[in-house]
């Protein structure tokens, strides 16, 4: 349903295009491997739009934000940049490509192909030296850009030794050095946490107030929301475009091309499915408006005065997995910064634990020891009975405690993926018909089956990590670490991974992994909170998510689940954590007021957290 009803607005500025393309075509490959990635699509952007493009996994969207960049040249069409035509019936102009990169900047989804240096502030500087200013000016523009992301306490510090979050947090203060007149933002927040991403869409307001044209792709549907306009791209077409309310009011259609509403747009389409008289919307204040008129006064809190509480780990299981003891750890080779002080918390053996904590918290560095690739500097870390502190000992954990790491597609390295997938396997000394019954499983578990002959270089980003997982699950590890493993998966993919965790969990394996999400994290058994290094809290979920403890982890960085948050501002007595169990709370509130649902209802996918 391309155009979705949308008009562009008749100001001056929308009727200047800042990028045009023209039934653009785009492949890569040739032959039986050719790969389409942008089929036919025409856009505009307006100067000083705000544009968010969704789209699964392979959609064309990283494509898309290369050939508005001026990175990629199409096949076929016609490409303007900044009023030039750069591509078209005379084929590349080159210097007009070379003076629109200088004017529109990218920020790449994974920083480690954007940061050039092994200083931050030197990087930071990279763009503007390449413009030829001034070193006070230079130095004007660093110091500033790195405030704006709060990482100027790292400006001397080598970025490889940063986070992933932090990485991208620098990446995004090297592109806004170059003053740009477009930004392109490739998935920002896909390894930021709570806080970082919000401080990223604060950015992108006051640009957008100053008037950068902003194209925003993102996997997090809800900060679509902000955008003026919303592209839908699906196999290289453009298949939805309108307003955020628009698009979004095309529910089945988003489901069919494996993304998901807003929660907003899913709790009203549920509550009304339920029989509650409420309006279809993406907007929190026209659904709270109008389930505060349902609900009367507000119910009275359990809790209400606010005082925080540290919530009472639950008692641990007979069997202890993971036993962390008193462990500190630091990165000799940098500024002397602890990255984990004095953590200790026990895991019980089939449980299931979910880690948060902002960017730079140290939660990565836990799954490295976990994972017994490291030893802590002081404390001890016990898995499965194996003291860690020897390398024999380590040595001996490695294939019984399986690491997924941020990125796992980047651990694949062989011609096919039953290669790839049979490596771990082979090395643990198994019989042939062994390492191939577990290939067959763990293939069939992530949905590879039928790919045993791809090369895995092949495959989408999506499938790829999915290939890496099926190598580590091919071990059959009695405990799984996994760190941020939906980072950069498009809803579908991370419903998909989901599944494939719990059905781990049910068979009895222990799972250990870190999450920027407080709904995933809600789903857990056991929840640590970390800040600034240390261990904050831990506890069940329902302990660690509560009224009581939401300045404190807003403090942290953090925030509560989606659905708390609503009975919070609803003034709900009860404190749910899923979309269930919030509708039921609101429908328990309402009882008395149920009536039929009202007429033309949309029918849209509703999907729980």
């Amino acid at each position: 349903m391309p155009g979705a009803g949308y008009t562009q607005p008749a100001s001056a500025d929308a009727m200047v295009s800042v990028a045009s393309l023209s039934h653009v075509t785009l492949r890569y490959g040739d032959g039986p491997r050719e790969v389409v990635a942008l089929n036919d699509v025409t856009l505009s952007i307006a100067k000083g739009e705000r544009l968010c493009v969704l789209g699964a996994n392979g959609s064309g969207k990283s494509t898309l934000a290369s050939v508005i960049c001026g990175l990629l040249a199409p096949d076929e069409g016609t490409v303007s940049l900044l009023g030039r035509e750069v591509f078209g019936a005379n084929g590349v102009d080159i210097d007009g490509y070379r003076l629109a990169r200088h004017e529109i900047g990218l920020v790449f989804q994974n920083p480690d192909d954007q940061i050039v240096t092994s200083i931050v502030e030197e990087d930071v500087a990279f763009g503007p030296e390449n413009l030829g200013l001034a070193p006070d000016e230079i130095g004007v523009r660093v110091d500033r850009e790195l405030r704006r992301v709060a990482m100027q306490d790292y400006a001397r510090s080598d970025p490889s030794r940063l986070s992933g979050g932090q990485q991208q947090r620098v990446a995004i203060a090297g592109a806004l050095a170059m003053e740009p007149r477009v930004l392109v933002l490739d998935e920002p927040g896909a390894l930021l946490d709570v806080r970082g991403r919000r401080g990223i869409m604060r950015v992108m307001d006051t640009l957008h107030r100053d008037g950068v044209t902003i194209v925003h792709i993102t996997h997090f549907v809800e900060e679509a929301l902000a955008a003026d306009r919303v592209v839908v791209m699906n196999h290289g077409h453009v298949m939805l475009e309108g307003t955020p309310e628009q698009v979004f009011s095309h529910g089945d259609d988003l489901g069919s091309l494996g993304l998901e509403m807003p929660f907003t747009a899913r709790l009203s389409t549920t509550l009304r499915d339920r029989g509650l008289d409420v309006p279809w919307t993406c907007d929190d204040d026209v659904l709270a408006e109008a389930l505060a008129d349902t609900l009367g006064p507000k119910q009275a809190r359990v809790d209400a005065d606010g005082q925080a509480h540290e919530p009472q780990a639950a008692e641990p299981a007979p069997r202890t997995a993971i036993q962390v003891d008193r462990v500190s750890y630091t990165y000799h080779d940098t500024d002397g910064r602890n990255a984990l002080d004095d953590v200790s918390f026990p895991v019980a053996q089939g449980a299931s634990v979910a880690i948060v904590g902002q960017t730079g918290s140290g939660k990565s560095t836990l799954m490295r020891l976990i994972c017994a690739l490291e030893a802590p500097d002081q404390g001890r870390i016990v898995v499965n009975g194996i003291d860690t502190a020897t390398r024999r000992n380590r040595r001996q954990l490695h294939g019984k405690v399986g690491y997924v790491m941020q990125h796992p597609e980047r651990q694949l390295f062989a011609e096919t993926v039953l290669d790839d997938v049979s490596y771990g396997p082979h090395n643990m000394g198994l019989a042939p018909e062994e390492v191939r019954r577990r290939c067959d499983h763990a293939l069939a578990l992530v949905g590879l089956v039928g790919k045993e002959d791809a090369s895995p270089f092949q495959l989408s980003g999506g499938q790829q990590r999915l290939c890496a997982i099926a190598g580590i699950l091919a071990m059959q590890p009695d405990t799984l670490v996994l760190d941020e493993p939906t980072a950069g998966l498009d809803p579908r993919g991370r419903a998909q991974l989901e599944r494939i965790l719990d059905d781990i969990h049910d068979h009895g394996v222990t799972i250990v992994r870190v999450t920027h999400s407080m709904n995933v994290a809600a789903r857990a058994q056991q929840v640590l909170v970390l800040s600034q290094s240390r261990l904050l809290m831990q506890g069940a979920p329902q302990d660690v998510f509560c009224a009581a403890n939401k300045q404190m982890l807003h403090d942290a960085g953090l925030g509560l689940p989606d659905a708390l948050n609503w009975a919070l501002r609803l003034g709900l007595s009860e404190e749910p954590l899923s979309m269930d169990a919030l509708v039921d709370a609101v429908m328990h509130a309402t009882r008395p007021t149920i009536s039929k649902a009202p007429s033309g209802a949309k029918g849209v996918d509703v999907r729980g957290v």
